[in-house]
């Protein structure tokens, strides 16, 4: 796997990343672990104040973000800034959530139950999480602001194809205060990820992606005790019922199609129609379509 942005209008390859050598694998593995040792003990307000300031800076030079996603992922730059807003927005909900969300929890018992339980939410460690490139942000930031907020501390596989995203997003926590070692990007292979699972300092591992890629992740984390989660590949189905509004409808299934490249689990990628509306629908038969 080459780390690499390539163009995606011209397929011009812009800049090229060398793969993580085995010893910057173990490096970061270590200063991930020196550095839950102390974020797990940092206070809520602590970290709070990193998300928002990661909140903060990224709208502050949004342009200069979105033209990163827009260059190498191929999104609309008004979708681009979009993402950027989205992101920052996610770090926020955890600054103004996350204490709560993390506070201890009695549990409801019965009469007959015999002492109280209480659920105690404490930090794992270091995760590590596995992204994809089409939401190049937004699929950072939705991990690591919770986990962050948690007190585990979090390395990065990102797709291949948006390195500079990937950066980008290492170098926006660092300036937004998270201790060195918290959050680190890799340039990792395919044999790392497993060299990464089999280390007994790293505690679990999140995959978005292919099915090929969450079933070999998911074995290698399996083998290695390691807690999962895995959000697999597939297409939503646009349904067209008798009584859709057709305009409305089809408007959304031309941007359900193209929205973000059309590269959107949810996009419009299969249309079932009924037959009552099939020719109604139908962009051969029917002028309801734009153009």
């Amino acid at each position: 796997m080459a780390y690499a942005t390539t163009n995606p209008y011209t397929g011009e390859v812009l800049k090229t990343f060398p793969d993580a050598t085995d010893k910057e694998v173990e490096q970061a593995i270590e200063k991930a672990h020196q550095a839950f040792l102390a974020w797990r003990e940092a206070p809520f307000a602590e970290r709070a104040k990193v998300m928002q300031k990661a909140a903060d800076i990224l709208r502050r030079d949004a342009d200069a973000f979105a033209r990163i996603l827009t260059t190498e992922m191929g999104k609309l730059l008004a979708e681009a800034k979009g993402e950027v807003e989205l992101s920052a927005r996610i770090f926020e909900y955890y600054v103004v959530h996350s204490e709560k969300l993390l506070a201890p929890e009695t549990l409801p018992v019965s009469d007959r139950a015999e002492g109280r339980a209480t659920l105690v939410h404490e930090p794992l460690g270091v995760l590590l999480c596995i992204e994809p490139w089409n939401f190049p942000y937004y699929q950072i930031a939705r991990i690591i602001a919770p986990q962050l907020s948690a007190g585990n501390t979090m390395l990065l596989k990102h797709a291949s194809n948006v390195p500079q995203s990937a950066d980008a997003f290492e170098r926006l926590m660092r300036e937004a205060g998270l201790p060195e070692g918290a959050f680190k990007n890799l340039y990792a292979t395919r044999s790392q990820i497993e060299l990464i699972l089999n280390d007994p300092r790293v505690h679990g591992v999140a995959l978005t992606g292919s099915e090929a890629a969450g079933s070999i992740v998911a074995a290698q984390a399996g083998k290695a005790l390691k807690k999962s989660t895995m959000e697999l590949g597939g297409a939503d189905a646009f349904v067209v019922l008798a009584d859709a509004d057709l305009k409305k409808t089809i408007d959304w299934a031309v941007f359900g199609r193209h929205w973000n490249g059309g590269q959107v689990c949810v996009s419009s990628k299969r249309m079932i129609i009924v037959d009552e509306v099939y020719d109604a629908f139908n962009p051969a038969t029917s002028r309801a379509w734009p153009g």
